[in-house]
């Protein structure tokens, strides 16, 4: 019985979207960690955000608490960590697809990285973003803030159209 409840509890949480961009789920995104029940049967759902100052965040728990509680789990704990951080390199490849199939570029693998201090760049990388409507590889950035703080403005020069590009992180 115990574990039908987790199989539960994790489907119902890993089909809570994310609601700075509604095309991808909190699993899509990779910011649900984990979903396990406490001996005392309330439900523990573990979430990285993108960022430390994600605005996003306290909806994020809001959603995953109602879903959870009309799903008939009535504890519900909603944890944040920050470790391991959050980096596009968690974004499912399933929800890479969605975000193209949306018009939104997804962001390029990163692959591992260092340990220690991330480093701070403050000019923006060169390098080619594909746009997700036509495919061309001539796009440029319009303005390095979207309407998230994830995501960059850029125009196709091919087709002329703007679209967003979910910055690597």
């Amino acid at each position: 019985m115990v574990t039908a409840a987790i199989t539960d509890a994790r489907a119902v949480a890993e089909g809570v979207v994310d609601p700075e961009m509604p095309m991808l789920t909190l699993a899509d995104l990779g910011v649900l960690r984990g979903v396990d029940t406490a001996e005392d049967g309330t439900v523990v759902v573990t979430i990285t955000p993108t960022y430390s100052g994600c605005p996003a965040l306290d909806e994020m728990r809001a959603d995953l608490r109602r879903r959870l509680h009309a799903a008939g789990h009535e504890r519900v704990d909603v944890r944040t960590t920050f470790s391991p951080p959050w980096t596009t390199d968690f974004i499912s490849d399933g929800g890479r697809r969605k975000l193209a199939e949306a018009g939104v570029a997804p962001p390029a693998h990163l692959g591992p990285r260092a340990a220690g201090p991330v480093p701070l760049t403050l000019v923006a990388p060169s390098r080619t973003v594909a746009c997700p409507r036509c495919g061309a590889p001539d796009t440029e950035e319009t303005s390095r803030f979207g309407p998230t703080a994830c995501t960059a403005l850029r125009r196709c020069r091919s087709c002329a159209e703007p679209f967003e590009h979910v910055k690597e992180i």
